[in-house]
């Protein structure tokens, strides 16, 4: 008998499905699974700063005193008591009726995107900027414009061009603190005159900051909402400092903004989950985080210093780094004649995987630039790594 032919999809696909597309860290994330391959690529928490037994305990307790209430349907808005927290923590005044809790920081960006997007809205980012932003605004269908920066975060000039150079745009989306992909931190200086212009300009900023306690010597600056709260909204994340696959996170935002991203949250997902957010609630009572997050400082700077060493030991002259002082990511570059995402199949032929840069452009991309995550790698396996990477490089320099 033969096989019936197939009959033609009754599917028609939206043209907005047609703007979403595949995360290039998800699908690098394929190649590490290999067996045998050092990964640099994955932006991944290390394990060994999962508070397991903390976890353990708190579940517990929340199953023993709060079962019913932890195991239903919960206010959109979040955990009352966690709310608190998260506003108690932050180093400006916060009414906890401004806090959102999200599924994850990334659901953040998909709200601020439904609410504050228009298709062919401008909005503003900066160079290079992470590539979760560009996949979360884009079946908004923005005009995404790339603001020229540099080792101190948005230049000034390039944002007061790009602001006037068409519509005003709706917002502009930054990282200030150990910045994925680069790495950098914007100085005081560049956070006190991006604010000041920000609020000249009558542009409001998203500040993502996932990364901001992840710092090694000294705390970054204060964040850019701590200086205007009625201009900006502010995302931050569970998943570095406690761990991702609770997928918690919150958003700060003006009471005038934040019903629209509460009615947007409500027609995403209902509520986060509540057990999750009750579990987190107890972990963190009694400043359990105060204690907690220095140990990872502690492991993170030790492996950024692994890296920089090796890097420093093994890679051609003509290789260029930056030196981050928080967070889990390195920025480097490769000779002229180089393109990262070429040589990445050759890199993970000799057992060694890392992000091309270029996908992290919303403009222009350099195509030389790669990112490294110095934090799930042991200090033996980085040493190889870099090892087996600067022998690619150096195989294929002209």
């Amino acid at each position: 008998m033969k096989p019936s032919t197939p009959s033609p999809s009754p599917w028609v696909l939206s043209e907005r499905a047609a703007l979403m597309n595949p995360s290039v860290l998800r699908e690098l994330l394929k190649l590490t699974e290999q067996p045998g391959i050092i990964s640099f690529a994955g932006g991944l928490p290390s394990p060994k700063t999962f508070p397991v037994a903390e976890f353990e305990q708190a579940c517990a307790r929340v199953l023993r005193d709060d079962a019913h209430a932890a195991l239903q349907y919960a206010a959109s808005e979040g955990y009352g008591p966690l709310r608190e927290r998260v506003a108690a923590g932050l180093p400006w005044q916060v009414d906890p009726a401004q806090v959102l809790i999200t599924t994850g920081s990334q659901q953040g960006l998909d709200l601020a995107a439904k609410v504050l997007i228009d298709t062919r809205s401008r909005i503003l980012v900066e160079t290079p900027t992470y590539l979760g932003a560009l996949q979360a605004f884009a079946p908004m269908e923005p005009q995404v414009h790339s603001v020229a920066s540099d080792e101190e975060g948005v230049d000034i000039a390039a944002l007061r061009a790009a602001q006037a150079a068409g519509t005003p745009a709706r917002f502009m989306y930054v990282l200030p603190n150990f910045q994925n992909p680069s790495g950098r931190t914007m100085s005081e200086a560049r956070r006190a005159a991006l604010s000041a212009t920000a609020a000249e300009l009558a542009l409001p900023l998203l500040e993502d900051n996932p990364y901001g306690e992840l710092w090694f010597d000294q705390p970054p600056p204060v964040p850019l909402t701590a200086r205007d709260p009625a201009g900006c909204i502010y995302l931050g994340s569970f998943s570095k400092v406690l761990a991702p696959s609770l997928r918690l996170g919150y958003l700060v935002a003006p009471k005038e903004v934040f019903p629209k991203l509460l009615q947007a949250k409500q027609a995403a997902d209902l509520h986060s989950p509540g057990f999750n957010q009750r579990v987190v609630a107890e972990v963190m009572k009694d400043g359990f985080l105060d204690r907690h997050v220095p140990r990872i400082r502690a492991l993170y700077k030790s492996q950024r210093d692994v890296m920089l060493a090796a890097l420093a030991r093994h890679m051609p002259q003509e290789v260029s780094w930056n030196r981050p002082v928080g967070g889990m990511f390195l920025w480097a570059r490769l000779p002229a004649g180089l393109d990262a995402a070429a040589l990445l199949p050759k890199a993970v032929a000799r057992g060694v995987a890392y992000v091309p840069g270029a996908a992290f452009y919303a403009g222009a991309p350099d195509a030389r630039t790669l990112r490294l995550s110095f934090v799930t790698a042991s200090a033996e396996e980085i040493e190889r790594g870099v090892c087996a990477l600067s022998a690619v490089i150096r195989e294929h320099m002209v």
